[in-house]
């Protein structure tokens, strides 16, 4: 009696995910995503030691992700939006606005970092985010495989459930600090 069907054998891993022609990835496909979300916490605590609570960590976190995040897209400005126009609701539809959002999520951090609070940057990101979410939940909802842009071109992530995080991720704190301040 075979413990493992012969169809069984030749399958790839279930951890990768074909990258469209640059080679399998696995869990190590997420250390720079990893390594980046622990040094913004790290920074996040830093920042708001002598005066730490949540809503301070949250809002120093944030502008921490955006800035980074941004930073990372603008690397390859062109590159950045070609590959966002892949899974990106309005991106596809129009390019410009993959050449844009790197410099809204800019514009978020940097007016987060500057103690720029309000209501009304919160319910703009958390829009931003939700729909940002919304085309990889489509694309992934699809079965298509992407890269991810969300690190721009400098860094290859896959376009998996962890981007889904990211966006709603993100849309979520802002929901907090909305509930909270």
């Amino acid at each position: 009696m075979a413990l493992v069907l012969e169809s069984e054998v030749h399958k790839e891993p279930k951890l990768m995910v074909d990258d469209q022609g640059l080679g399998p990835l696995t869990w190590k496909s997420y250390m720079p995503l990893i390594v980046i979300f622990a040094l913004l916490t790290a920074g996040a605590l830093a920042a708001t030691w002598k005066d730490f609570g949540l809503v301070n960590f949250v809002q120093a976190f944030m502008a921490g992700f955006f800035i980074v995040f941004a930073g990372f897209k603008l690397m390859d400005l062109k590159g950045f939006a070609e590959g966002y126009s892949t899974y990106d609701l309005l991106a596809s539809r129009w390019t410009g606005y993959g050449y844009i959002y790197p410099f809204i999520e800019l514009a978020f951090g940097l007016l987060m970092l500057a103690g720029f609070h309000s209501a009304g940057l919160l319910w703009v990101e958390l829009a931003v985010m939700l729909f940002s979410g919304l085309g990889v939940v489509i694309k992934l909802a699809k079965g298509e495989e992407f890269m991810c842009a969300c690190l721009g071109t400098f860094l290859k992530v896959p376009l998996t459930k962890i981007t889904v995080l990211e966006d709603f991720g993100m849309a979520a704190l802002a929901g907090l600090l909305l509930l909270l301040i």
